[in-house]
């Protein structure tokens, strides 16, 4: 029989059940490469995300390297974070590039009207930002502002970040402390053009879209790919009409359409669900609300393949996660909310869909890194706590850049409640760039452990070695006074006649390789 080395919180397992589901793994049928970009991170000018959160400023008590604070950093380098988004989101389409270069203490000080109307010193700019990108050694990706920026505005930022010449800006930039170029990876134009970013149809959209990415220029070996504004949850428009009408030439790009879609339990803006003390019928429509990421990314893959069947343009989820209701004294601009096991099970089951899509899906980025919407991390103060997401981040490490495997299953059993229903078991495998074979499984159902059979081909099969990720309550989080009372443990099988039977445990996610 199997038995985990060691199972958190003392749980009670039984082991030897009859298996339901069965899963069938070829290692040498492979697909796409899972890019690493699908762990990807984004901190915005918004609440305690990045004031406090990351940066405490050079003169401290926190210990921090030029103002980051040590604590997060060395959390954030475990979990190999591939690529920031910065500055917004929403923040992005009023942000002036310029308000935060030169000394900090001649910035600009603005008013940050989406989220709270705090005063925005602009402390933290593009220096510090690519600062932090190249000492967690991650890719960069710059929103620029369409909303209340100009083209010309947006082709200077360009041309200070990326010019190795002796303009102006560039100039500008090495009397500002940084002689060579900074490394833009990705460039956005604009950001949720729907809505926040100007409340625009499509058709305008991407008029503008090609109006400003023709002034976009830089040099060849510092060129960014160019990221659209896309759609959000069942709208289809966006992609569609981007993808037929913006036809890349020598002189215009478009190299990927982004798409926003957040987890709200109950499905309504006004009212969103609680992230503490939530009955079970929150817990199952959470877990329905977010499994309609799986058809949102069908749906626009069917206009893009339509439109652009050799596969150039990447489709991004540069937003996603879970949003509840802000409760306490915390200010509801602030977005700030715990972060339970349901977030945990959210996360991997949202990573197994993207996996899945991984010819078109590219990137995804988590709303947001640290004290904001589905964070990895919490602070207070000098305190910091990693949450339940943190840690499904961490297990999945090994999937960035592996090559994903061939995975069927059957008999899946539902957990069912009410009229609600989702799919019990969700399971995802991969060959990562170390050469082993990687299998991930998540249980949805928050009451009962599942049994999975797995039966292996193209690979021998001792046994598995890895992590198991549970808690004893549907809301078990951590805290500062109980920073680790949900965290991973070690989780062990091993293999009969080269089949493998593990059970996941209720509310479980396991990370395993093949040993």
């Amino acid at each position: 029989m199997i038995k985990p080395l060691v199972m958190a919180l003392g749980l009670s397992m039984s082991f030897g059940a009859f298996a339901d589901t069965q899963i069938k793994i070829d290692a040498s049928k492979t697909g796409p490469v899972i890019n690493k970009n699908i762990y990807s991170q984004f901190t915005e000018h918004l609440g305690r995300g990045i004031y406090e959160g990351l940066w405490v400023g050079p003169e401290s008590n926190i210990p921090n390297t030029r103002g980051w604070r040590n604590d997060v950093l060395a959390a954030l380098k475990e979990i190999q974070v591939p690529l920031l988004r910065w500055p917004g989101g929403c923040f992005a389409d009023e942000y002036h590039w310029r308000d935060g270069i030169g000394p900090r203490d001649q910035r600009m000080v603005r008013v940050n009207t989406n989220w709270g109307g705090v005063l925005e010193d602009n402390a933290v700019g593009t220096h510090e930002f690519f600062d932090l990108v190249e000492i967690l050694g991650a890719e960069a990706y710059v929103n620029g502002n369409l909303g209340t920026g100009t083209p010309q505005e947006m082709a200077e930022w360009l041309e200070y970040m990326t010019s190795d010449s002796k303009s102006t800006l560039a100039e500008l930039r090495r009397k500002n402390g940084r002689d060579k170029p900074f490394r833009v990876h990705y460039f956005a134009i604009g950001n949720e053009a729907w809505g926040c970013g100007g409340n625009m149809t499509p058709e305008v959209y991407t008029n503008l879209y090609k109006q400003y990415a023709s002034f976009l220029k830089t040099p060849k070996d510092n060129t960014p790919i160019l990221i659209a504004s896309g759609g959000h949850t069942e709208d289809t428009e966006w992609a569609d009409h981007l993808t037929k009408n913006v036809k890349p030439n020598w002189a215009l790009r478009m190299d990927a359409v982004s798409f926003h879609y957040y987890t709200l339990p109950t499905g309504s803006w006004e009212k969103k669900g609680a992230a503490l003390g939530f009955p079970e019928a929150e817990w199952m429509s959470t877990m329905v609300n977010t499994l309609k990421m799986d058809q949102f990314i069908i749906n626009n893959k069917k206009v893009m393949d339509k439109n652009d069947p050799e596969k150039k343009v990447g489709f991004y989820v540069d937003e996603w996660g879970t949003w509840y209701d802000v409760t306490g004294d915390d200010d509801p601009g602030f977005l700030y909310q715990q972060n339970t096991i349901r977030d945990a099970i959210v996360a991997a089951l949202n990573f197994n869909i993207f996996h899945k899509h991984a010819d078109r899906v590219h990137m995804s980025i988590i709303a947001q890194m640290v004290n904001v919407l589905q964070a990895m991390i919490l602070t207070d103060k000098e305190k910091m706590i990693l949450t339940p997401t943190y840690h499904v981040f961490n297990m999945y490490k090994p999937f960035q850049d592996a090559t994903s495997i061939a995975i069927d299953l059957k008999k899946v059993p539902t957990y069912k409640l009410g009229k609600a229903s989702v799919p019990s078991v969700s399971a995802t495998a991969a060959r990562a760039k170390d050469g082993k074979v990687y299998i991930a499984l998540v249980n949805a159902n928050p009451n009962a452990a599942e049994t999975v059979d797995i039966s292996l081909a193209g690979v021998t099969v001792n046994g598995v070695k890895g992590q198991v990720l549970t808690a004893p309550e549907m809301d078990s989080h951590n805290t500062f006074a109980e920073p680790e009372k949900v965290k991973p443990a070690p989780f062990e099988a091993k293999a009969n006649a080269g089949k493998l039977a593990i059970e996941i445990p209720a509310k479980g996610v396991i990370v395993v390789a093949v040993e």
